[in-house]
C-alpha cells in the first residue's frame, strides 16, 4: 500500500530565547532560521512484528525529507551543489521517543541545520505530528566530489542556503 502523495512545504520556526547564533566576536548574529517540513506518507509495510514503524524505516523517512530539502527545495532556490557535486552521510543518531503506527495521514519530518563547518554540516530532524514527537535525529553530512572521488568544501551558495535553516542546537 503506497500512502499517497508526497507533499512538502517550508515553514518558519519560532526561535527560542537564547538561541540566537553568535559571531566569532560573540555578538548576536542573524536570527534563527526556519525548518523544512516534509509530509511523509506511511506504508503498511513500514510496521514490524511489534506493530509499530520499524526503527530502520525511520532512516528512510529522514532520507526522504533530506533529499526533498537538499535536492528539490535547494534546486528551486537556485542551489545545485548538493545534487550535482554530491553530499554523503558521515553519521546518524536517532532517539526514538514513542511508537508510530500505520495510519493514512502522513507523518511530518522537520529538517534544520544545527552546525556548518567548511567541509561538513549537521542537520537535525523531528518526526512528529500535532500530537507527539516520535523521534528526534541528527545527521552529519559531508560535501563530496562524486566525479573526483574525494571530499570537497561547501560552496558559498551552499553555505548561504544552509544559513537560512540554521537553528542552533539546544544547550
Amino acid at each position: 500500500m503506497s500512502g499517497g502523495t508526497r507533499i512538502s512545504t517550508t515553514s518558519a520556526s519560532s526561535p527560542r530565547a537564547g538561541d540566537a547564533p553568535r559571531t566569532a566576536g560573540g555578538t548576536p548574529a542573524a536570527p534563527a532560521g526556519r525548518r523544512h517540513v516534509y509530509l511523509c506518507p506511511l506504508r503498511w509495510s513500514d510496521m514490524d512484528a511489534y506493530q509499530h514503524v520499524n526503527n530502520v524505516v525511520y532512516l528512510r523517512y529522514l532520507e526522504e525529507a533530506r533529499v526533498d530539502w537538499m535536492f528539490r527545495r535547494a534546486s528551486e532556490a537556485g542551489v545545485e551543489g548538493f545534487e550535482s557535486f554530491g553530499t554523503v552521510v558521515a553519521s546518524h543518531a536517532i532517539a526514538y521517543r514513542r511508537p508510530l503506527v500505520y495510519r493514512p495521514e502522513p507523518v511530518r519530518v522537520e529538517v534544520w541545520v544545527t552546525e556548518v563547518k567548511t567541509a561538513k554540516f549537521t542537520v537535525a530532524y523531528e518526526v512528529c505530528d500535532d500530537e507527539a514527537v516520535y523521534a528526534t535525529a541528527s545527521s552529519v553530512l559531508v560535501p563530496f566530489d562524486l566525479a573526483g572521488g574525494h571530499l570537497r568544501r561547501l560552496s558559498q551558495l551552499e553555505k548561504d542556503y544552509l544559513a537560512e535553516y540554521y537553528i542552533p542546537a539546544a544547550a
